[in-house]
Order: structure tokens, then C-alpha cells, then sequence
């Protein structure tokens, strides 16, 4: 019997390539493949440090000590003026419609106390009480409950304007048009409009929806502006999941006798859905973080009512909003800084993710329930 030889066996050219590649190129492969994956941990640390810098702060805004643990006011009122003054011998910090009535309070306390001898109790030489000297700073106090109301209509408005229109576009694209140079061309006109600027896009809509067609700084204007700017997005992304649809199911189901339309919308549609809210996600966050293009169209720095209190319901959608976007733009720069305004700034970011992320998160479910109702 012979013995088996297993250096007599030929080597394949993968283990030839490795046994005879030089020590410098298999070092230089190493050295390349950690500094790959040390970059990749880089930009993961300057997230994490972002958004853990977010979180701290503004966790501090949005979460007391005391029960219920969660700072209300802060979610359920309107941006006020924040007034901080020494009375009584303390230090106070009160919102502009609690300082008034603190003020007057305290100015009827005294005119009840000064009635026998002083009617003076304006707070001036002779009053009963000292005058009540406040340093103001401005959206320091009261919440951002407007700003979350106004964003979440943004969203939700552009979100349903932009995938009407984006699956209805991504489904002639793939299931009707026929391949040719128009159609690339066409397909490159939408992902070049993938890159343009969200400002531009603020221009287009405040020349074409507020001023053009007479809409004014609206909610409308601010849904169809946010839609045309992530449209293309939403083309892109759809037309893809309907492309990876196999077209076995097509096929099948017109040989059943289906028309081409009851095929797309029992057959391939469904099959699809989860990978257009993919596109929906990547829309939803792209929406909600835009400033520009809701500054001319859509935002105010400051409104009184709520979107809901309108005397008809048409005037629901030609009235502008509040959002945390713009909110954190006009807290961050228009207004002077100060230890007060660092906390709303932090607050409303802390706010303006969860948000995001509540909304990303609600998508992100129902795609992973689609995957497992439509298998394939």
C-alpha cells in the first residue's frame, strides 16, 4: 500500500497566490484593512458623542428630578419671554404670563397694605413695595409644544404628497414605460434633482407656491415645497423595490388573466411596500431636518394659535406653522446667547430627534410587518 503524499498535491492558485504574495503586500493589506475600520469607528465616535452631547443636555431640559418626571410645561406650552428678578430677597425665574401676574399680585398685596397711609404702590419712592427690576431673555421660558405640532403637519402633509406622487411616478418608470433614451434621460434629470440644494429648493417653492399662486407662507406651500425636494428621492428608491420584485409574479398573474393594472396593484405593489417605506424613512428625515426651504414657505418665528384654531377649515391650510427646525435656528442666532437659551436650544434638539426618530421608528415596524405578511 502507498503512502498518501500531501505534498505531492498540486496547490490550488488561491493558496498558491497567498503562500508566494510578499510579506510587504500582505502587511500593507493588514495595515489597510484597520485603518478602513478605524475610520469607520471614528465616525462612529463623533456620532455618539453628538448625540450623547444632545441627550445630556438636553436630557436635563426635558426630564426633572421630581414626579412626573418629565418637564410638562416645557412640552405642552408656547415659547415665552423668560423674566429672572430678586423680590423678597430671592432670586426668581418666571415665564412672561407668570411675571405678570406675580407683578400684579404683588402690586394689589401692597395696595392693600398701603391704604390707611400711601396710595402709592406703583413700586416708586414711597410705595409699599419695591420695584420689581426684571432682566428678560427672550424664548428662554414656556415650551415647544407649537413647534412639535407644526412639524409633525409638515411631515406628515410633504410625506403623503411626496409618495402619492413619487409611487404613482416609480410605477410608470418600471411597469409601463418603455426603455429608451428618453427614459434615461429622464431617470438622470431625477437624481440630479436628488443634489440640488434644500435652499434652492426654498427659492423654487416661495417663487412658484407663495407668491405665484398666491398661497402666502402656508402649510400647503410648506407640503408641496417638501415634497418636489424629496421627490426624487422616493422615485429612486420605489422604482428599485418594484424592479426587485421577480417577474415570475408578473407573469403569473397575467397568465391568470389579470390586466396589467390588477397585476401591478394585487401582484407587485404589495411585494413591494416594504421597500418603499425605505424610501419613506430616508424621506422622513430628510423632511423634518430641512430649514431653508420651510423658512420661506411654511415656518413662523412666532404664532399664537394652534393650527386647529381657525374660524373655517380651509383657513387650516393657508396659515403658517411653528417647527423645531426653524425654532432652533432663530433660538441659535437671532436672539443673544446666554446660559437660558443654551437649555431651550439643547431641549428642543433633544425634542426635534425624538420626533424624528418616533416617526422613523412607526415606518420602520410597519415595513418589517409588510416583510412578514408579502414573502416571495
Amino acid at each position: 500500500m502507498t503512502k498518501y503524499n500531501r505534498s505531492a498535491e498540486p496547490k490550488t492558485p488561491a493558496l498558491f497566490a497567498a503562500a508566494s504574495r510578499p510579506v510587504f503586500g500582505r502587511v500593507f493589506e493588514c495595515g489597510s484593512a484597520g485603518l478602513l475600520r478605524a475610520a469607520t469607528y471614528f465616525v462612529l465616535c463623533c456620532g455618539l458623542v453628538v448625540l450623547g452631547d444632545i441627550a445630556l443636555k438636553g436630557g436635563r431640559t426635558v426630564f426633572q428630578a421630581q414626579w412626573p418626571f418629565v418637564n410638562v410645561s416645557f412640552l405642552t406650552q408656547a415659547p415665552e419671554s423668560l423674566h429672572v428678578f430678586e423680590y423678597a430677597g430671592e432670586t426668581h425665574e418666571m415665564g412672561d404670563a407668570q411675571f405678570r401676574a406675580f407683578r400684579a399680585n404683588a402690586l394689589r398685596g401692597a395696595g392693600r397694605a398701603a391704604e390707611p397711609s400711601s396710595p402709592n404702590i406703583s413700586g416708586e419712592q414711597g410705595s409699599a413695595v419695591p420695584a420689581i427690576r426684571s432682566q428678560s431673555y427672550v424664548y428662554a421660558a414656556g415650551g415647544i409644544w407649537p413647534c412639535i405640532v407644526g412639524t409633525v403637519l409638515l411631515v406628515s402633509g410633504a410625506m403623503g404628497i411626496a409618495l402619492s406622487l413619487g409611487i404613482g411616478a416609480a410605477i410608470f418608470l418600471s411597469e409601463y414605460a418603455k426603455e429608451g433614451r428618453f427614459l434615461r434621460l429622464v431617470r438622470l434629470c431625477i437624481l440630479n434633482l436628488a443634489g440640488v440644494p434644500s435652499i434652492v429648493f426654498g427659492l423654487f417653492g416661495f417663487g412658484l407656491f407663495v407668491n405665484f399662486f398666491g398661497w402666502n407662507v402656508s402649510l400647503l406651500a410648506g407640503w408641496c415645497t417638501l415634497a418636489v425636494m424629496v421627490l426624487p428621492v422616493v422615485i429612486t428608491a420605489a422604482e428599485e423595490a418594484l424592479k426587485a420584485v421577480p417577474s415570475g409574479l408578473r407573469e403569473g398573474s397575467l397568465a391568470l388573466g389579470a390586466t396589467q393594472w390588477q397585476t401591478i396593484r394585487r401582484a407587485v405593489l404589495p411585494c413591494a411596500l416594504p421597500g418603499i417605506l425605505t424610501s419613506s424613512i430616508l424621506g422622513i428625515a430628510r423632511v423634518a431636518g430641512e430649514t431653508a426651504p420651510i423658512m420661506f414657505t411654511a415656518a413662523y418665528v412666532v404664532r399664537d394659535k394652534l393650527p386647529w384654531e381657525v374660524e373655517r377649515l380651509g383657513d387650516f391650510f393657508f396659515q403658517g406653522v411653528m417647527a423645531l427646525p426653524y425654532h432652533i435656528y432663530v433660538v441659535s442666532t437671532k436672539i443673544p446667547q446666554n446660559a437660558y437659551t443654551a437649555r431651550v436650544q439643547y431641549g428642543t434638539a433633544f425634542v426635534f430627534l425624538a420626533v424624528v426618530g418616533l416617526l422613523a421608528l412607526g415606518s420602520i415596524l410597519l415595513r418589517g410587518r409588510l416583510k412578514k405578511t408579502y414573502t416571495w
